[in-house]
């Protein structure tokens, strides 16, 4: 074998680690949890679909607009969700609306579960194929965005949100859009 052959076999391993030593050293102190969104202080993306419990009923941005609201990424076979549904109910008993977007689901196992667990949204898009979770940038549910009066997008969380986290990252931006105030400095990872 030539030497220059030779060198390159024992080079190129030697530099590939190299690269993904640095790729990965790059990521170290960042929040795997934290997902970029380009969305947020954009509008809500444009839709046309029908009502989860009321399929005769065409939903769209328009009625997303005129409050502040959390809108809810949620789906049957979603298991977080499940174990999200009671702080969702909790939110909706203390005057909170939350629109719900099925996302990816069966209309009647969704309908049958909201029967039997509560419904906690006050309507539901039911997005079978996954199109408006797409738009929205959903990596997968739960997903929650906080909407202003303007339907724009202020705020995501992606995973579960729990008692602590809607005491402590989600309330206080939605009771500052309520109050017409700027929305509070971001929570740093933890």
């Amino acid at each position: 074998m030539k030497k220059p052959v030779r060198i390159a076999l024992y080079t190129l391993p030697l530099l590939l680690f190299v690269a993904l030593a640095i790729l990965l050293g790059s990521r170290l102190g960042t929040d795997p949890g934290v997902l970029p969104s380009a969305r947020l202080g954009k509008p809500m993306p444009e839709f046309s679909m029908t009502s989860l419990t009321a399929p005769d009923r065409l939903l769209s941005v328009a009625d997303v607009k005129g409050k502040v609201s959390i809108l809810n990424v949620w789906a049957t076979w979603c298991i977080s969700c499940q174990v999200e549904h009671p702080v969702l109910m909790e939110m909706a008993r203390q005057g909170v609306p939350i629109i719900g977007v099925n996302y990816k689901d069966i209309r009647q196992a969704a309908t049958k579960y909201l029967e039997l667990h509560g419904d906690p949204f006050l309507f539901s898009v039911f997005d079978e194929k996954g199109d408006l979770g797409l738009d929205l940038g959903v990596y997968g549910a739960p997903e929650t965005y906080l909407l202003d009066r303007d339907g724009n997008i202020r705020y995501r969380f992606v995973g579960v949100l729990d008692p602590q986290k809607w005491e402590t990252e989600l309330k206080p931006r939605y009771e500052a859009l309520l109050a017409g105030r700027a929305l509070p400095e971001e929570v740093p990872a933890q």
